[in-house]
């Protein structure tokens, strides 16, 4: 089992976010955690990918538990598993195309961001600024920055936040497709339905 997840909460103040859950996710069964906004779907991902604290339960990667980790160790547990498909996109301007992926990586692997950039159709894009790109061509970039380190898993929160149905279409099969190539399991957050049939693993949260 990739993860397992026990009676987790989350309370902010005295206010609970995210009230008792409890599943698991097997390696490779893509995951898709749907609500409205309010709902904790994106606390959720954050818990899961160790950049929350929880208030109250276990999480569990490959048998680990979070709770039992330091703060340095939860980074190296993030830095070495997991990459980030950030909704606002967090790209820096002033850097070009392969350096906003470079930054991701704990070591420089310039191979497989040549393979990254190829894979997404950007080749000619790769000493551009981030400032100058399309906004489709620097989704792409941030695409390709969360799979820089080859993670076992993928947390993507509404990276479909804005889009019509065709841009919506196109963004997920990329992702998918990208997830597929490098054998990783991709968990999403998102208020956004239309992509529920991409997912057969679905937790649906309420407010």
């Amino acid at each position: 089992m990739l993860f397992e997840i026990r009676n987790l909460e989350y309370n902010f103040d005295d206010f609970r976010v995210l009230k008792s859950k409890s599943f698991s996710i097997e390696k490779n069964k893509h995951f898709l955690i749907l609500g409205p906004s309010g709902s904790g779907k994106t606390t959720l991902l954050n818990l899961m990918s160790g950049l929350l604290r929880t208030s109250s339960g276990s999480i569990y990667f490959n048998k680990k538990n979070y709770s039992h980790l330091s703060e340095d160790e939860l980074d190296d547990l993030r830095s070495k598993n997991f990459g980030f498909i950030f909704q606002k996109l967090h790209l820096i301007g002033h850097l070009n195309v392969e350096q906003n992926i470079i930054l991701a990586q704990t070591k420089p692997n310039y191979k497989n961001i040549d393979k990254l950039i190829n894979n997404l159709n950007l080749d000619n894009k790769k000493k551009q600024k981030a400032s100058d790109l399309s906004f489709g061509e620097a989704q792409r970039v941030a695409i390709a920055r969360g799979l820089a380190n080859n993670p076992q898993v993928i947390f993507a929160d509404e990276p479909t936040s804005g889009l019509d149905e065709i841009n919506t279409q196109k963004v997920i099969n990329l992702i998918f497709s990208q997830v597929k190539k490098n054998n990783s399991t991709l968990i999403v957050s998102t208020h956004d339905d239309r992509i529920k049939n991409y997912f057969s693993n679905i937790l649906e949260l309420s407010i």
